[in-house]
């Protein structure tokens, strides 16, 4: 790491509370948390693109079938 990035993680109040190696361990965990997200997202985008119309059709049958309670 570059001095003017070590100098702005040290100014921060946590990491002097913390410790630097606790902060750079937990920005770390942070970004592998929202990188597995990204990936699970793009899954899920993937297994479901061009299949709405089928998607839709299952929900219509569904509901079609769902007991409404009575007033």
């Amino acid at each position: 790491m570059d001095a003017e990035l070590l100098q702005r993680i040290d100014a921060d109040p946590e990491v002097r509370q913390r410790g630097r190696s606790v902060f750079i361990r937990s920005a770390i965990e942070m970004y592998l948390r929202a990188r597995q997200r990204r990936e699970i997202d793009e899954q899920l985008r993937n297994a479901y693109a061009g299949h709405a119309d089928e998607l839709l059709a299952e929900i219509s049958d569904l509901m079609d079938v769902q007991e409404w309670p009575r007033e």
